[in-house]
């Protein structure tokens, strides 16, 4: 099996996954690909912040849901996402949140995956389980 080279491929991915507007208009990119994998980031500013000044916790679901979407999408696409856990766990403290998706298990038609969400000075922020359908 050829070996994939991921560095080229991003900038294809980025074009296909502009499609998630809701994701991308509230500036989330993707910053790295890999096997059943995708690291996802978003630069906070006064749009993502709750009522009490906090980051909105539907940032950091949109955030999970990009990064899930993307590497369970990228290679071969038909998942859709069929049920997610998300647990808020820290305090942002930094100006940037970073999600990691990567796959728990690929079967058949249904896989997992595991989203930890974290702010670039490497504070624990969330934690999120993604269960897909594969649909083609």
């Amino acid at each position: 099996m050829a070996e994939v080279n991921y560095s080229e491929k991003l900038e294809e991915v980025r074009r296909i996954f502009e499609g998630d507007r809701f994701a991308t208009e509230n500036g989330m990119v993707i910053d790295e690909i890999g096997d059943h994998y995708a690291k996802c980031s978003v630069e906070l500013n006064e749009r993502h912040l709750n009522a009490m000044g906090g980051i909105m916790g539907g940032v950091h679901y949109t955030l999970a849901d990009f990064a899930f979407a993307v590497a369970s999408n990228w290679q071969s696409p038909g998942t859709v996402g069929l049920s997610t856990t998300i647990s808020y766990i820290g305090k942002v403290r930094g100006r940037k949140l970073i999600a990691e998706a990567e796959l728990v298990k690929d079967g058949r038609s249904v896989n997992c995956y595991h989203i930890t969400i974290k702010d670039e000075l490497g504070n624990n922020c969330a934690e999120v389980q993604a269960v897909g359908f594969r649909v083609k």
